[in-house]
This record gives C-alpha cells, structure tokens and sequence, in this order.
C-alpha cells in the first residue's frame, strides 16, 4: 500500500459495521476506530461469557459510540447524582467493562489503567470524517466497479480497496478528466470533485453523478 509514513488507516462506517460479532468486534467513537476483540476475550476469561459488562459492547458492536463520550475530555460523560451529589459516569445502557460501580465494591478492581476507551493498544485507525462514491472504470475491459472510498484516502490507498476486483490495478494509469492522477494524493488534491452536498441540495440523485476514475493500461502486467 501507498502509505504516509506513520499515517493512520481511514475505515468508513461500512467497514467498522463488518465487525460486529464477540469474535471480532469493532466500535468508533470521537474519529477513532477500536478493536475490542482482545477486551472481550480477556474479560470472557475472567468473568463469564455474555458477563453483563460486555452487554452494552455488545450491543453497539461494529457501531459508533460517541455519544458515550465527552469530546473534551475524551472521557465517558458524567452526571451529578441528585442523592448522592457525586460525580458518576453517565451510562445510561449500563455500566460498561472499566467503568467504576457508583459505590465501594469489594469485588471492584481499582487499579485499571487505562481503561480501554484510553487505551491506544485498542486503536486500529480513523473513522473518516467524509465518505465518498467513486467509479473505477478499466478501459481495457469495460469493466465497471462503485467503491466507497475516505476523502482522507491517497490514491494508493483506494487502489489498494480496489485490488480484490483487479489484481493488476498497480499496471493502469489511474486518470479523470483525461488528466494522471498523483497516487500520492487525495482525490479532492487531484481536483476529482465530491458535489454531494450541492447535489443533496438540489434533491438530485448523488448516485447518478458518481465521478469516474479511467484506467489505462500499461505495457508491463505485474503478476496477480
């Protein structure tokens, strides 16, 4: 892959929603993308499976948590108790793996640290912010393919999404508007335009003005 040095992987909403089983779950929340896979598994063999501090994981598995959190202090929001007059976190699914009982617990291990939503073990990379529909068009063959790519993504990076559908994707010339696309930037850097928004506006349909990117092929086929 095309990759930046030390640059994050961009996943869509779609992606993060594949994981959505205890064997393989994934969240977002506040731009990040986390595998809680290992968190389950480590808690299944302290506890038992299905404990009901995993329920609310669970529940949300492959969907966005953000609204769990406070986007300041990146912590899980807090309320004041109107009896107590304490400070709680606010969980109103439940109370979840690494957040503290509202009382003294004897059975409540207190030396967590971190706890997982602070834990960068756990990051696998960013949700994007702007997802985007593109058409990959081979003019050696005229085959056709939609992808849905992250505005974040280089060129190199969406040729990688596209390499199941054509093995030999790093021997064309990717072009738009008859002009080589620089794989090393993004398509918004390469002037490929994203009207979703104008398009939504004008109660148009987004999916019948989908930019198409042509490939050319070259001499040399790398081997699949």
């Amino acid at each position: 892959m095309m990759l930046m040095p030390n640059r994050p992987s961009f996943f869509t909403p779609a992606q993060v929603a594949a994981h959505n089983t205890a064997a393989d779950l994934w969240v977002s929340f506040l731009g990040k993308v986390c595998d809680l896979t290992p968190l389950v598994r480590q808690h299944e063999e302290r506890f038992l499976p299905g404990d009901v501090l995993l329920l609310p994981i669970m529940e949300f598995a492959g969907k966005d948590i953000s609204s769990w959190f406070d986007p300041e202090t990146k912590d899980v929001l807090t309320f004041v108790h109107p009896l107590t007059d304490c400070v709680s976190y606010y969980t109103p699914r439940g109370r979840f793996v690494h957040v503290p009982p509202a009382g003294p617990r004897s059975d409540w291990a207190s030396d967590i640290e971190p706890a997982w939503w602070k834990d960068r073990r756990y990051e696998v990379g960013r949700l994007s912010a702007k997802t985007r529909w593109i058409r990959v068009i081979n003019t050696l063959t005229s085959q056709e393919q939609r992808l849905e790519v992250c505005s974040e993504e280089t060129l190199g990076e969406v040729l990688e999404r596209y390499l199941p559908y054509n093995s030999h994707a790093c021997s064309y010339t990717w072009k738009h508007n008859g002009a080589s696309l620089d794989m090393r930037k993004t398509l918004s850097q390469n002037n490929v335009p994203d009207d979703d928004v104008k398009l939504q506006k004008l109660r148009l349909d987004c999916d019948l003005f989908t930019p198409a990117i042509l490939l050319h092929f070259n001499d040399d086929l790398t081997e699949g």
